[in-house]
């Protein structure tokens, strides 16, 4: 990618996260970004230097991992992916190489057949039990993700909870699902393993 490649795919994907009608996939990644004002960025030396570093691929999973591991994608700027980029694309890494591994260990230790229905229960006073363990961090994004994959629970949730924690976590689900590549039948097969 040239510099200004890199710099679209920051936008794109910045856009992706953070605007609800903007979709990445539908757009292919276009942006209405210029040459003209990509060079009157004072940070443009960052996207030259991730240029030569990453190929077009690494390019596209580092801004990627960045959007999906900040807590704010909408108030991550680039002077915070140059700070603790990196990091979060090797903690990104690490995951997504394991999806299957990471899921399975989440569902191992938080679900169960006493439990796995209530972890689902909402009402208008609280959140669901499986959205508290996401939100302190004892379930990832991505198993999150999974689990939309196999029991589409996300629109239910959106029709019951009508608070900006649930929105916010809403959004990242289906903004990310389209980037998680996962067997979702291996997947279905471990949590009725657990669950049934």
């Amino acid at each position: 990618m040239t510099p200004f490649e890199v710099y679209t795919c920051y936008l794109s994907l910045k856009n992706h996260f953070t605007k609800e009608n903007y979709d990445y996939f539908k757009f292919n990644g276009k942006t209405r970004a210029s040459i003209t004002s990509f060079n009157k960025r004072k940070d443009r030396y960052f996207f030259e230097r991730t240029s030569r570093k990453k190929t077009d691929e690494e390019v596209k999973a580092y801004f990627l991992a960045n959007f999906v591991e900040c807590d704010d994608p909408q108030g991550l700027w680039i002077g915070n992916i140059i700070q603790e980029g990196e990091e979060r694309y090797q903690n990104w890494l690490k995951k997504s190489q394991s999806l299957t591994y990471l899921f399975k260990e989440e569902i191992e230790k938080f679900f169960t057949k006493k439990n796995f229905s209530m972890l689902f229960e909402t009402n208008t006073t609280g959140h669901p039990d499986v959205l508290k363990l996401h939100l302190s961090k004892d379930i990832s994004l991505e198993t999150m993700v999974i689990l939309e994959l196999i029991l589409e629970y996300v629109k239910n949730f959106d029709k019951k909870l009508q608070d900006p924690v649930w929105e916010f976590c809403s959004k990242r689900i289906r903004k990310y699902k389209p980037f998680i590549n996962i067997d979702v039948n291996k997947c279905r097969t471990i949590l009725k393993s657990q669950v049934l």
